[in-house]
């Protein structure tokens, strides 16, 4: 079965960074975009950032462009999500996921983690 197991997250301060990673297995991850979503306290699920199978194409959802950066290593089926410059409003719960499609700007994804916490304060 899928299991994606996030890691990574933590405290930080404004303006400071974090490097999330996510370990995938019980499927073909190379066969798969993968990405982000983040749930914020007492709000939905939001999709961060997903990046094509072989990594030549990426996607940012507009709050974090120019500050977050999504890779992958599909030599190890890891996923990865690199924070910076964060702010008190990336304070959430960061999910791994599987996509399910990807028709536009905006993935849909299926399969997801536990999640790993995010938290930005001074």
């Amino acid at each position: 079965q899928v299991q994606l197991v996030e890691s990574g997250g933590g405290l930080a301060q404004p303006g400071g960074s974090l490097r999330l990673s996510c370990a995938a297995s019980g499927f073909i991850f190379s066969n798969y975009a993968m990405g982000w979503a983040r749930q914020a306290p007492g709000q939905g699920i939001e999709w961060v950032a997903a990046i094509y199978t072989d990594g030549s194409g990426t996607g940012y959802t507009d709050s974090v462009k120019g500050r977050f950066i999504i890779s992958r290593d599909n030599t190890k089926n890891t996923l990865y999500l690199q924070m910076n410059s964060l702010k008190p409003e990336d304070t959430a719960l960061y999910f791994c996921a599987k996509v399910a499609r990807w028709p536009g700007k905006v993935p849909y994804f299926n399969d997801m983690g536990q999640g790993t916490q995010v938290t930005v304060s001074s």
